[in-house]
């Protein structure tokens, strides 16, 4: 189960490998239904809509279980109406830099970010937020590779 306190844990994580990029950023963790946990957002983050697309992108990546560039790949012609089920919270978005919270290969949330001045940083804050939070033995990707989710 993802706690207040674990997803607290994932957000200062991710904001403490943004300082190391020297980079702005606002950090989103929801549950598997959408639901916002934690929000941090860093003094220099742009404005209202990096919020929304942090949380966006957490969303994504906690509903498929996949992250969030790939929201669309699982459920093909039924995405539109994905969406709209999703669109009265925040709506998920397609963009990477979610990641899904994955604890003893289930899925628990999703962690997004946005802010970043490119996406692969924005998904590597995410990465960094919830290392910590894996179980043992469960097998984080090496820095520089995307993570293999399976369906």
């Amino acid at each position: 189960m993802l706690t207040l306190s674990k997803a607290r844990k994932i957000v200062n994580q991710a904001l403490l490998r943004a300082r190391q990029l020297n980079v702005s950023v606002s950090v989103a963790v929801c549950d598997t239904r959408g639901r916002l946990i934690a929000f941090n957002q860093m003094d220099g983050s742009v404005d209202w809509e990096t919020d929304r697309s942090s949380m966006g992108k957490a969303v994504a990546a906690a509903i498929t279980g996949r992250p969030s560039d790939r929201l669309l790949e699982q459920f093909g012609g039924d995405g539109l109406r994905l969406l709209s089920s999703y669109y009265h919270v925040v709506p998920p978005r397609g963009h990477r830099g979610g990641l899904p919270i994955v604890e003893a290969g289930i899925v628990h949330g999703g962690c997004g970010i946005s802010g970043a001045p490119t996406p692969e940083q924005d998904e590597e804050c995410a990465r960094a937020g919830i290392a910590p939070s894996s179980s043992p033995g469960t097998e984080q990707p090496a820095p520089n590779q995307r993570p293999a989710y399976v369906s």
